[in-house]
Protein backbone atom coordinates (compact mmCIF):
# COMPACT_ATOMS: atom_id res chain seq x y z
CA UNK A 1 0.00 0.00 0.00
CA UNK A 2 2.71 2.40 0.52
CA UNK A 3 4.57 2.01 -2.62
CA UNK A 4 1.05 2.56 -4.64
CA UNK A 5 0.86 5.88 -2.62
CA UNK A 6 4.48 7.05 -3.38
CA UNK A 7 3.60 5.66 -6.80
CA UNK A 8 0.54 7.84 -7.19
CA UNK A 9 2.69 11.08 -5.76
CA UNK A 10 5.38 10.25 -8.26
CA UNK A 11 3.35 10.06 -11.00
CA UNK A 12 1.47 13.37 -10.27
CA UNK A 13 4.39 15.01 -9.50
CA UNK A 14 5.55 14.62 -12.98
CA UNK A 15 2.02 15.16 -14.47
CA UNK A 16 1.97 18.77 -12.76
CA UNK A 17 5.27 19.16 -13.36
CA UNK A 18 5.49 18.82 -17.67
CA UNK A 19 2.05 20.91 -16.90
CA UNK A 20 4.19 23.71 -15.35
CA UNK A 21 6.91 23.29 -17.99
CA UNK A 22 3.84 23.66 -20.62
CA UNK A 23 2.71 26.48 -19.33
CA UNK A 24 5.93 28.60 -18.80
CA UNK A 25 7.22 27.15 -22.18
CA UNK A 26 4.76 26.70 -24.79
CA UNK A 27 1.85 29.23 -24.30
CA UNK A 28 3.23 31.41 -27.20
CA UNK A 29 4.59 28.61 -29.42
CA UNK A 30 4.21 25.39 -29.69
CA UNK A 31 7.47 22.90 -30.44
CA UNK A 32 7.17 21.20 -33.91
CA UNK A 33 8.96 17.54 -32.92
CA UNK A 34 8.15 15.59 -36.38
CA UNK A 35 6.58 17.83 -38.33
CA UNK A 36 2.89 17.23 -39.19
CA UNK A 37 3.36 14.11 -36.78
CA UNK A 38 3.72 14.97 -33.72
CA UNK A 39 4.55 18.59 -31.71
CA UNK A 40 4.27 19.88 -27.96
CA UNK A 41 1.59 22.48 -27.70
CA UNK A 42 -0.12 24.59 -25.07
CA UNK A 43 -3.82 23.24 -25.11
CA UNK A 44 -6.74 24.49 -22.37
CA UNK A 45 -9.48 21.40 -21.99
CA UNK A 46 -12.51 22.35 -20.49
CA UNK A 47 -13.98 18.90 -21.03
CA UNK A 48 -12.89 15.44 -21.98
CA UNK A 49 -11.15 13.91 -25.20
CA UNK A 50 -12.24 15.92 -28.39
CA UNK A 51 -13.88 18.22 -25.61
CA UNK A 52 -16.58 15.84 -25.05
CA UNK A 53 -19.26 17.50 -22.17
CA UNK A 54 -17.49 20.98 -21.91
CA UNK A 55 -17.69 23.50 -19.27
CA UNK A 56 -19.02 20.84 -17.20
CA UNK A 57 -16.25 20.87 -14.69
CA UNK A 58 -18.76 19.89 -11.64
CA UNK A 59 -19.71 16.88 -13.53
CA UNK A 60 -15.79 15.81 -13.68
CA UNK A 61 -14.89 16.53 -10.38
CA UNK A 62 -17.83 14.59 -8.85
CA UNK A 63 -17.19 11.59 -11.07
CA UNK A 64 -13.44 11.71 -9.96
CA UNK A 65 -13.68 11.91 -6.82
CA UNK A 66 -16.86 8.87 -7.02
CA UNK A 67 -13.90 6.59 -8.95
CA UNK A 68 -11.12 7.59 -6.60
CA UNK A 69 -13.46 6.60 -3.29
CA UNK A 70 -14.15 3.56 -5.45
CA UNK A 71 -10.53 2.73 -5.96
CA UNK A 72 -9.10 3.58 -2.54
CA UNK A 73 -12.67 1.10 -1.38
CA UNK A 74 -10.87 -1.40 -3.69
CA UNK A 75 -7.42 -1.41 -2.22
CA UNK A 76 -9.22 -1.08 1.48
CA UNK A 77 -10.78 -4.22 1.12
CA UNK A 78 -8.11 -6.50 -0.96
CA UNK A 79 -10.23 -6.98 -3.42
CA UNK A 80 -7.25 -6.53 -6.53
CA UNK A 81 -5.13 -9.82 -6.20
CA UNK A 82 -2.61 -9.12 -8.19
CA UNK A 83 0.42 -6.61 -8.81
CA UNK A 84 -1.01 -5.74 -12.55
CA UNK A 85 -4.03 -5.08 -10.69
CA UNK A 86 -2.82 -2.51 -8.28
CA UNK A 87 -0.24 -1.22 -11.00
CA UNK A 88 -3.52 -0.35 -12.74
CA UNK A 89 -5.79 1.41 -10.40
CA UNK A 90 -2.57 3.25 -9.11
CA UNK A 91 -2.15 4.91 -12.99
CA UNK A 92 -5.45 5.41 -12.57
CA UNK A 93 -5.47 6.97 -9.51
CA UNK A 94 -2.75 9.32 -10.20
CA UNK A 95 -3.98 10.54 -13.61
CA UNK A 96 -7.45 10.94 -12.35
CA UNK A 97 -6.10 13.24 -9.18
CA UNK A 98 -3.17 14.73 -11.83
CA UNK A 99 -6.64 15.87 -14.11
CA UNK A 100 -8.78 16.91 -10.79
CA UNK A 101 -5.84 19.18 -9.78
CA UNK A 102 -6.40 21.29 -12.90
CA UNK A 103 -10.35 21.17 -12.79
CA UNK A 104 -9.93 22.78 -8.93
CA UNK A 105 -6.90 25.06 -9.86
CA UNK A 106 -7.90 25.95 -13.19
CA UNK A 107 -11.05 25.37 -14.25
CA UNK A 108 -9.59 23.01 -17.35
CA UNK A 109 -6.83 20.52 -17.85
CA UNK A 110 -3.77 21.46 -19.69
CA UNK A 111 -3.12 19.23 -22.30
CA UNK A 112 0.28 19.28 -24.67
CA UNK A 113 0.91 16.01 -26.30
CA UNK A 114 -0.05 16.70 -30.16
CA UNK A 115 -0.15 14.02 -32.40
CA UNK A 116 -1.05 15.38 -35.88
CA UNK A 117 -1.04 12.36 -37.84
CA UNK A 118 -4.36 11.18 -37.19
CA UNK A 119 -7.29 13.46 -35.56
CA UNK A 120 -6.50 12.96 -32.23
CA UNK A 121 -7.37 14.72 -29.27
CA UNK A 122 -4.37 16.96 -27.23
CA UNK A 123 -3.58 15.47 -23.98
CA UNK A 124 -1.17 15.23 -21.16
CA UNK A 125 0.68 12.53 -18.68
CA UNK A 126 -2.60 12.25 -16.87
CA UNK A 127 -4.37 11.33 -19.25
CA UNK A 128 -1.74 8.59 -20.42
CA UNK A 129 -1.79 7.15 -17.23
CA UNK A 130 -6.13 6.76 -17.33
CA UNK A 131 -5.61 4.75 -20.56
CA UNK A 132 -2.54 2.70 -20.04
CA UNK A 133 -3.99 1.95 -16.29
CA UNK A 134 -7.91 1.40 -17.74
CA UNK A 135 -6.18 -0.78 -20.49
CA UNK A 136 -4.37 -3.18 -17.76
CA UNK A 137 -7.33 -3.17 -15.44
CA UNK A 138 -9.89 -4.89 -18.31
CA UNK A 139 -6.80 -6.94 -18.88
CA UNK A 140 -6.45 -7.73 -15.50
CA UNK A 141 -10.54 -8.33 -14.93
CA UNK A 142 -10.50 -10.80 -17.70
CA UNK A 143 -7.71 -13.10 -17.62
CA UNK A 144 -6.41 -12.73 -13.76
CA UNK A 145 -9.28 -11.26 -10.82
CA UNK A 146 -11.47 -14.66 -11.05
CA UNK A 147 -8.50 -16.87 -10.61
CA UNK A 148 -6.83 -15.18 -7.87
CA UNK A 149 -9.67 -14.15 -5.86
CA UNK A 150 -10.63 -18.11 -6.05
CA UNK A 151 -7.43 -19.56 -5.11
CA UNK A 152 -7.61 -16.30 -2.33
CA UNK A 153 -11.68 -17.87 -1.28
CA UNK A 154 -13.38 -14.44 -2.55
CA UNK A 155 -15.33 -16.30 -5.23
Amino acid sequence: MILSIIAIVVLVSLDQFVKYLTVTHLMLKPIVLIENIFELTYVENKGAAWSILENQIWFFILMTVIILALIAYAFYKKMIYTKLGQISLVLICAGAIGNLIDRITHGYVIDMFSFKLINFPVFNVADICIVCGGILFVYYMMFQHDKYAEKAGKK
